[in-house]
């Protein structure tokens, strides 16, 4: 996945995590606008949620940021 949404992402639910605490869970639609202005980016997001590593609609952030952090080293 492109590394700036990848960053994005981890902001995202680093943000969420301080603001609910580690069971706070999110979609891969929190990392979007409610306009769908960037088709293309939200199916690469989708596609890395859904195909690659076959997540429920809501996770935990901590799982979805653990993922990231992992795919990034």
């Amino acid at each position: 996945m492109d590394i700036a949404i990848s960053r994005k992402i981890i902001q995202i639910c680093d943000d969420k995590i301080a603001k609910k605490g580690n069971n706070v869970g999110l979609s891969f639609y929190a990392f979007f606008a409610n306009r769908n202005d960037n088709p293309k980016l939200l199916m690469q997001v989708a596609e890395w949620w859904i195909k690659k590593h076959k997540l429920d609609h809501f996770e935990k952030a901590v799982k979805v940021k653990a993922i990231l952090l992992k795919e990034l080293l």
